[in-house]
């Protein structure tokens, strides 16, 4: 089986992993505001999802529908999407962007811990490794006797750790939806029309002035997540004999090209403890996939 199209959406799914991480960063800098640029994002992902994945809208209304997790998942994603704008505003893609691969770790912890799925001792190694590489990560650089601290200093580990949380539970919360046996599409259909109305809902109660650049930079913010999602499903489909095979080359593959972009595109600066920390964090994803 050629596997040349599942790489090509592998490597859109990466691209438009870190274009995101890339926008958020830049929003400060470009005069953004990411309120207005996350509620037009989900806006224009529910807009794609229905027109590209077509839910069945008979199926949204099931009886089963999970509307508790999904009101739950209302309230995290938009949250975690600022709380991602924040890590990269203080503490940089190189690390924004692995602590949101680690969070992977969450669901595979709460799966030993809540859903009594049994222990192995290469999960284990995976996720002592993941522990490890975040606390390399979000270690703080010593400073030099009578040095003052920075300004930002609780930020820089403070909002990647809350990154890390966020994106683990709403893992959790997907894998919740699918266990009731909500479609795929539908629930992320759902999940992006309650994040987008939480949001509007936000900017109406502060009375937010809307302008042109902030709506465009929401529409592409739109595009390059929903293109996330579907390339990463596409990647999926097109290779479903090896499943490993895109989960790692995903996770390592955004971990990998947001560092390069933060070292050099932005000169975000890494110690030797930060580069040990990526390293032991693609070491755990290696671990932890069923080759």
């Amino acid at each position: 089986m050629p596997l040349t199209p599942g790489l090509l959406y592998l490597a859109a799914s990466v691209a438009c992993s870190v274009s995101v991480a890339v926008m958020l960063k830049l929003a400060r800098r470009w005069q953004v505001d990411v309120r207005q640029a996350i509620a037009m994002n989900y806006a224009v992902a529910a807009l794609l999802c229905w027109a590209v994945l077509r839910p069945d809208p008979a199926r949204l209304l099931a009886p089963q529908t999970p509307w508790f997790v999904l009101a739950a998942l209302g309230v995290l994603l938009p949250s975690v999407f600022l709380a991602m704008a924040a890590a990269l505003r203080h503490a940089g893609i190189v690390r924004s962007d692995a602590a949101q691969r680690l969070s992977l770790f969450i669901p595979l912890l709460a799966a030993f811990l809540l859903f009594g799925e049994p222990v192995s001792g290469r999960k284990l190694a995976a996720i002592l490794l993941a522990f490890c590489a975040l606390f390399c990560l979000l270690r703080q650089p010593q400073r030099a006797p009578g040095a003052a601290a920075p300004a930002d200093g609780r930020a820089m580990w403070l909002w990647p750790l809350a990154v890390w949380v966020g994106y683990g539970v709403i893992d959790i919360l997907f894998k919740q939806v699918a266990r009731t046996g909500t479609a795929f599409a539908g629930g992320l259909l759902l999940a992006f029309l309650m994040a987008g109305a939480l949001m509007l809902a936000y900017l109406l109660w502060r009375r937010v002035r809307w302008q042109a650049r902030h709506v465009a930079a929401g529409v592409a913010l739109g595009l390059a997540n929903f293109g996330n999602i579907l390339t990463y499903v596409r990647a999926h489909q097109s290779l479903p004999e090896h499943p490993a095979l895109v989960f790692a080359s995903m996770n390592m593959g955004v971990i990998t090209l947001g560092t390069l972009v933060g070292a050099l595109a932005f000169r975000e600066p890494l110690t030797r403890l930060n580069i040990l920390g990526i390293a032991l964090a693609l070491s755990a994803i290696v671990l932890m996939t069923p080759w």
